[in-house]
């Protein structure tokens, strides 16, 4: 099995300290590729530099909501320039958050739109975090987002409804572990809505460890296989048919080469 871990932390605390520990339970575990995803400049650095020392590891680059009031014209040409590794394969994670707000709205949409801009010019998809501001996402994607060569929500836990909406809009989505928390009631919903050419998963590790797993504090790329397995079993699949389909989306999606080359320590 050859699944993929399509946005992961492993610059974060808790999983930094011992990447390659993390990558060989993982491998054991049958989820052999990542997608480390940067959320400001500092991890941003990280990400492309985890990407360029482990085989089958790539890197996302963006600024994240929270930190959208940090941007600058110097980050954003410092995102620019990073997003042009051949290990880099998408720009974010960005997007609006409006349950916290450590930003202002305006400056979330303010680094949302250039941070599009940027996929744009590069070629590149486009990692989106959407919290408590779907419609306002919706919005910006429709205004600005033309020429995105491909958008993914992740970490999604919407409706049914919504989830229509974003696969209406030729969008993807990616769920987390949360879709198999026993209150996700919304998000199995919206799973056994999305095609399997649209969906995929992810860990957004270290945070929310699926099913039965969920007392394990800092979750890791190993326990995708749980949410693998639940989804497959909510598509009425098996997990090795499950797993070949939602890691040719991935594939897909992020430009992937079936195998990698040589070259890495």
């Amino acid at each position: 099995m050859d699944l993929i871990d399509t946005h992961c932390h492993l610059t974060f605390k808790g999983l930094a300290g011992d990447v390659a520990a993390v990558i060989e339970r993982s491998r054991a575990a049958g989820v052999t590729s990542w997608i480390t995803v940067g959320t400001d400049p500092e991890h941003n650095r990280k990400a492309v530099e985890f990407a360029e020392r482990f085989e089958n590891m790539y890197a996302a680059v963006g600024i994240h909501p929270h930190d959208a009031k940090t941007v600058t014209a110097g980050i954003l040409k410092e995102l620019r320039e990073l997003a042009q590794h051949n290990r880099v394969v998408a720009i974010g994670e960005t997007g609006l958050d409006y349950h916290y707000n450590h930003s202002r709205p305006q400056e979330q949409v303010r680094a949302f739109v250039s941070q599009l801009k940027i996929a744009k010019d590069l070629n590149l998809p486009v990692i989106v975090h959407c919290r408590e501001a779907f419609d306002e996402t919706i919005g910006i994607l429709e205004q600005h987002g033309s020429g995105v060569r491909k958008v993914v929500f992740h970490c999604f836990s919407g409706s049914a409804e919504q989830a229509k909406i974003i696969l209406d809009k030729g969008f993807y989505i990616s769920f987390t572990g949360v879709v198999t928390f026993k209150n996700a009631k919304a998000s199995r919903e919206a799973a056994q809505v999305v095609p399997m050419d649209r969906l995929m998963i992810e860990t957004d590790c270290p945070y929310m460890s699926p099913e039965p797993m969920r007392k394990q504090k800092i979750n890791e790329p190993a326990l995708m296989i749980h949410t693998a397995a639940f989804l497959a079993e909510l598509k009425g699949m098996g997990l090795a048919d499950f797993a070949e389909a939602v890691t040719a989306t991935s594939r897909a999606f992020f430009g992937l080469p079936s195998a990698d080359v040589a070259g890495f320590v």
